[in-house]
Order: C-alpha cells, then structure tokens, then sequence
C-alpha cells in the first residue's frame, strides 16, 4: 500500500509539474505571436472627461513617447509632454526637477493579451503606481488605438478616460544605421550621459 501511495504521488507531482511548464509556454506563445509586438511611437494623447464628454490634450498639442511589447512578454511606456522645460545646467534646480517629473510618465513590467485588451502588469513606475493597468487596443495596420478605463487624471483630478494613437516603428534599414552612425546627442549644451 505505501508503494502505491508513493507512486501515485511522484506521479501527481510529475503531472504539476508538466501543467506548470505548459502554462508558461503557453503564455510565452501568447506573448510571441501578439499582434502588438514592437515598437510604437506616440502620435497623439486626448483625454476625455466623464459626463462631459469635453476633450483635451493633457500632455500638449505634440506629446513625445514609445511604447514598446516584446516576445518574451516585456513591456515598457514613456510619455513625454510637449511643452517641458529645458534644464539649464547639467544638473537640474530642484524646481525643474518637480517640473521635469510633471510632465512624463514611465512605467514597464509585463503583460499578457486577451482578445482586444493588453493588461500592464507594473513591476517599475515613474510613480509607484505598481497596479496592473487594463488598455483596450485596436489595430488598423501600423496604427495601434489605445484607450484606457475611466480614472482620474493625476495632472488635474478629473474622471475620464485617455485615447492614446501609437504608429509602429519601422527597423532602420542598414544603410540607414550604418550613415547615421550613432551619434551622440547633446541637450541644451550639456554633455550626453556616459553610462
């Protein structure tokens, strides 16, 4: 009897064991065959206001980001507003600090896709802010329509919900890359960060 206890359980162990790795893959198979691979770049942000219907560009008339999903189920955002301040030294006042830090977002984690909704899951964020974040999404060829669930804008308080308009990033061709070199870029007279 004890034979049969044990063999029955290196057997319910094997069978976890063998569903937890089909689970992954599976989940990995998700992430490589997402139609939202690669890399997006912000060409508009307009916020609409619950119960209004009022909208507005909260980051600017030409907000600046990419947003970015990769096949092994990685994810990253970065917004930037349109109308931020240039620092005047190398080493920013603490009041162009707190403007700089106003007028961006960031955040990355991973993600999973179900059906026309992309779940952020944060494990980094500009704010803290490490909730999973539910888009809903719509491709139309190289544009990716996403628009967010009602919150409350951390810019001015109010409820609503944000249409964001991504155009997906194009792979420099070779000759491209190779004449651009990699050029180092220089910020309002200050040195680029050697890393």
């Amino acid at each position: 009897m004890k034979l049969r206890c044990r063999e029955f359980l290196h057997l319910a162990a094997g069978a976890a064991f063998a569903g937890l790795l089909l689970l992954l893959s599976a989940t990995n198979v998700q992430a490589e065959e997402s139609q939202l691979l690669g890399t997006w770049k912000l060409k508009s942000w307009v916020r609409e206001v619950a119960g209004t219907g009022e909208r507005y560009s909260q980051a600017g008339e030409r907000p600046d980001g990419y947003l970015s999903y990769s096949a092994d189920g990685r994810m990253y955002a970065f917004i930037i507003w349109d109308n931020r301040i240039r620092p005047r030294a190398a080493v920013p006042t603490d009041e162009e600090r707190i403007k700089l830090h106003q007028t961006m977002l960031a955040y990355a984690g991973t993600y999973t896709v179900q059906g026309d909704k992309a779940i952020h899951h944060l494990d980094a964020s500009w704010d803290q802010t490490l909730t999973d974040q539910v888009r809903f999404f719509k491709l139309d060829g190289d544009i990716l329509t996403i628009t967010t669930g009602f919150n409350r804008s951390q810019v001015d308080g109010r409820e609503g919900h944000s249409v964001l308009v991504w155009e997906k990033v194009k792979p420099p061709t070779s000759e491209a890359a190779s004449a651009a070199g990699n050029p180092r870029r220089t910020f309002h007279n200050v040195p680029a960060c050697e890393f």
